[in-house]
């Protein structure tokens, strides 16, 4: 299967999801790292006409899971977010903003991720460190 089909696949599983409601869309994937976008409007502005840090934390919470779930070798496994921390570093009013998440730590039974999210000038939005734990599929 190609990049451009994995890609497409991963957006149809986001129908009826937070995802399809943040209109979030995986962009590109390679060896060790997927990257979704997210329109910047008023749709994930707080009161202040700027980009909520809530929308900014789903972004980053959907990547870095969606990779540490796309890169298990078993797929009788699957992978919740414990823990996620982020950092804002630059506000944002328009356009749209990149997350990618890249692998820094994987073991058996937890993963750490680190989401690098800047906008379409590549300025740095915010840095996000996310925990995933592996567990067995129940059945």
């Amino acid at each position: 299967m190609d990049k451009e089909q994995i890609l497409k696949g991963m957006n149809e599983r986001s129908e009826n999801t937070l995802m399809e409601t943040l209109d979030i869309e995986y962009v590109d994937l390679g060896k060790d790292y997927l990257t979704a976008k997210m329109p910047v409007g008023s749709k994930v502005h707080q009161p202040f006409g700027q980009l909520h840090g809530g929308a900014t934390a789903a972004l980053a919470e959907t990547v870095a899971s969606t990779a540490s779930y796309f890169f298990l070798e078993d797929k009788n496994q699957l992978v919740n977010g414990i823990e996620l921390t982020i950092n804002h570093v630059k506000s944002k009013r328009e356009g749209e903003v990149f997350a990618t998440a890249r692998n820094i730590h994987k073991g058996r039974t937890t993963q750490l991720w680190e989401v690098e999210i800047v906008d379409e000038e590549g300025n740095l939005i915010s840095i996000c460190k996310m925990t995933s734990i592996v567990l067995e599929k129940r059945k």
